[in-house]
């Protein structure tokens, strides 16, 4: 299948995604639609969305990680409880319906909204944390892997709200992590959807060069502008989010 005719389209479109999700998540509302729209079907568009996505959660990770925002060394077990969560609900979902959580992340999405838009904790200061890192991997990183790789819409704002209600981190230092555990979810789930052979690299590499544009410049925007940006578009991202998965059919 050629896609040459709607190739800058795709491009610009990931791009916008990109910048998006690098912010506050929520990028696969624009590049899954956009997909099916191309005429992919919904497993091979799903999985096509993780082959590009990857690469704007990358962009924006290697940035965050380049200005001192993220800590490798002490994230490690945390990835790790993050990618095994991803490839098991990657696995699962081959097997189970989503219909359920369909119903329920919209009502968690709009709570999560409520809170950034009206929580004292949201600044760029880091508050108290409530939970150590080794439980948060374990609940979290774990949870919301697996959410991702089973399901997906709203991972990165999942991410950033645990690690500003139970870690305690700043707007800034919670948006980069969360981009961090991101790309793993991202990663985990695509090597399976690899090895089922759904993915349809012609789309897919077309659109990497927009994530990874659109991911960096993101990455940027949150360094110099921090919660005066992202608290805004989280809000937006969560409510857009939950409206989406309100009127699938």
């Amino acid at each position: 299948m050629e896609f040459l005719e709607i190739a800058p389209l795709m491009f610009v479109l990931a791009l916008f995604a990109g910048l998006i999700d690098a912010i506050a998540g929520g990028g696969g509302l624009i590049t899954v639609p956009a997909l099916l729209w191309a005429g992919l079907p919904p497993v091979a568009a799903l999985a096509t969305n993780k082959a590009q996505a990857v690469w704007g959660s990358l962009a924006a990770t290697a940035h965050f990680v380049h200005q001192g925002t993220i800590d490798l060394r002490r994230t490690s077990f945390l990835v790790l409880c993050t990618f095994i969560g991803s490839a098991l609900g990657a696995l699962l979902v081959q097997y189970l319906g989503s219909e359920l959580l369909a119903r329920l992340v919209p009502l968690l999405l709009i709570a999560f909204a409520l809170y950034f838009l009206f929580s004292p904790r949201i600044s760029d200061l880091d508050s108290q944390q409530r939970i150590g890192l080794p439980a948060f991997a374990l609940t979290v990183g774990f949870g919301v892997g697996f959410y991702d790789g089973f399901f997906g819409p709203g991972t990165g704002t999942f991410f950033a709200m645990g690690f500003v209600a139970l870690l305690g981190f700043g707007m800034r230092r919670a948006t980069a992590h969360a981009k961090l555990l991101n790309f793993t979810s991202n990663l985990a789930a695509l090597l399976f959807f690899v090895l089922g052979g759904h993915v349809v690299w012609s789309l897919a590499l077309i659109m990497a060069g927009g994530q990874l544009a659109g991911g960096w410049l993101g990455a940027h925007l949150v360094l110099r502008h921090g919660t005066g940006l992202v608290r805004p578009v989280l809000v937006v991202a969560s409510l857009a989010i939950s409206v989406k998965l309100l009127v699938m059919p």
